[in-house]
Order: structure tokens, then C-alpha cells, then sequence
């Protein structure tokens, strides 16, 4: 058996460690997404996650799936990005939380749906517009849900309950009631069945049930009380901060 002359094996060994070193230069990362769940996509700081069904909180890492039932917290001095199915952007800033109610896109006589709740905090959406056939993207908060099929918003939630949306490109239609909300099937041992309820009669429509079409550079303001102020423009100036410029240029960068 002939011995591989040293030269030979030294040329070897410098082309695969080489082959490596490029390799490693050239990756880039990369999420699996999967049929009805988000991926965390971007974390700066800290946030935790309370899954469907658990009784504990514990931290979230990027790379991570949620799915309909999880709520997630994010800390002081923070920053998160969820990817949808469908491509959609949501981020939220710090201090925010919020309940993911549902994801469904695999729907194809009802539609895609993408439902999720803001309890306080800020949260900017990106709607992707790529996914063909009927699909509805709500984000919702206490006093308002904001739905719309393909475009960019930010919904801020205060305190008090109170929240102001809006837009950048496209339309949202925002109506009020949004604590009325569909709750997410949770999966797990037989519960006891509560017995029959009397059904409410006829009432009138509240001051909280409204509906409006809000426009590219518009916004509306909800009360604590789910009232809501008439849309009106807003100027790039009085919107501008730190916040804004980082999810716009998040935007700009290739998916």
C-alpha cells in the first residue's frame, strides 16, 4: 500500500479547513416556519413566554415557535420580531405584552386568519401581502380591533387602556368592542360543562361599537372608555422617534 506523500496530504488539509473558514463567513441564518405558527426572528434584551395551558412564564429565545395560546412579555430595554406563516412582521417594543389567539393559514374556504391581542405595551405590523386568496390579520387591544389584508400600522396600548393606531401604507378598518374576542382552543383533560344560561335579550349598540377606515399617514385615538376620537393625518415629524425609525428600517432590509 503506497503512503500519501506529505506535500499531498499538507494541500488536503489546507483546502478543507479553508473550505470551512468560507463556509462559516457565508452563512447566514435561517428559520423553518411552521404551518400554523410564528418564529421569533429577532430579539434584542429579554422576554418570556407563558405556553397554552402552563402555569409558569420562562424566557424565549430567538429561533423559537408560538403558537395560538402563548402570551409573551418583553422586558426593560427590549426589542421583538415574530414571522408569521405568511411572511407577516410583527415587533414589539419594551415592556409590551401581548396574546397570540390564533393562527390559521392553512384555511381555504374561510381564509387565513391571524388574530393577536395587545393587553399594553407598543407593536408595529407589517402585513404581507404575497399570500393569495381571503386572509384577515387582526391586532386587537382592549377597546379596538385593527384588521386589514396587506399593509403597515402601529398600535400603541396604554395603561389605562387607552390606544392610538397608525397607519403608513394601505388601509385598516378599526372598530370598537375589542375585548370581545375568540378564545384559543386549548387541548388538554375533560373540563366540566357549565350549566344552561339565560340568553340576553335585544340591546341597543354602545358607544363602543364603531367602525372606521384609517389611510395611509392617519390615526385614530381610543379612549380608556372605547370611545374613539375621528381619524385625522399625522405628520412624519410629530411621529418620529427611535421606535419608528428602527421598525422602518427593518422594513427596508430584505426578507
Amino acid at each position: 500500500m503506497k503512503k500519501t506523500p506529505i506535500f499531498l496530504l499538507s494541500f488536503l488539509l489546507i483546502v478543507f479547513f479553508a473550505g470551512r473558514h468560507v463556509t462559516g463567513a457565508e452563512r447566514v441564518t435561517t428559520v423553518k416556519i411552521g404551518k400554523d405558527g410564528a418564529i421569533v426572528s429577532f430579539l434584542e434584551g429579554t422576554a418570556k413566554v407563558l405556553s397554552g395551558g402552563k402555569k409558569d412564564w420562562r424566557p424565549l429565545k430567538k429561533g423559537e415557535a408560538l403558537q395560538g395560546g402563548d402570551e409573551v412579555r418583553t422586558g426593560a430595554k427590549s426589542k421583538l420580531e415574530i414571522t408569521m406563516p405568511d411572511k407577516s412582521l410583527l415587533r414589539f417594543a419594551d415592556d409590551s405584552r401581548f396574546k397570540i389567539m390564533k393562527i390559521d393559514v392553512s384555511g381555504e374556504v374561510k381564509g387565513k386568519e391571524i388574530k393577536v391581542h395587545m393587553a399594553i405595551g407598543r407593536a408595529w405590523a407589517n402585513v404581507s401581502r404575497t399570500i393569495g386568496g381571503k386572509k384577515n390579520f387582526e391586532l386587537s387591544c382592549e377597546n379596538a380591533v385593527a384588521g386589514v389584508r396587506g399593509t403597515v400600522y402601529r398600535m400603541n396600548v396604554n395603561d389605562d387602556k387607552s390606544a392610538l393606531v397608525r397607519v403608513y401604507d394601505g388601509e385598516v378598518h378599526v372598530a370598537g368592542g375589542g375585548k370581545v374576542m375568540e378564545q384559543p382552543t386549548v387541548v388538554g383533560p375533560p373540563q366540566p360543562i357549565a350549566g344552561p344560561k339565560p340568553v340576553p335579550g335585544p340591546r341597543k349598540v354602545t358607544m363602543e361599537e364603531w367602525t372606521y377606515i384609517i389611510k395611509t399617514m392617519q390615526q385614530i385615538r381610543i379612549g380608556a372608555d372605547g370611545s374613539a376620537e375621528k381619524p385625522r393625518d399625522f405628520t412624519e415629524k410629530e411621529d418620529r422617534d427611535a421606535w419608528v425609525d428602527w421598525n422602518k428600517s427593518r422594513d427596508g432590509e430584505p426578507r
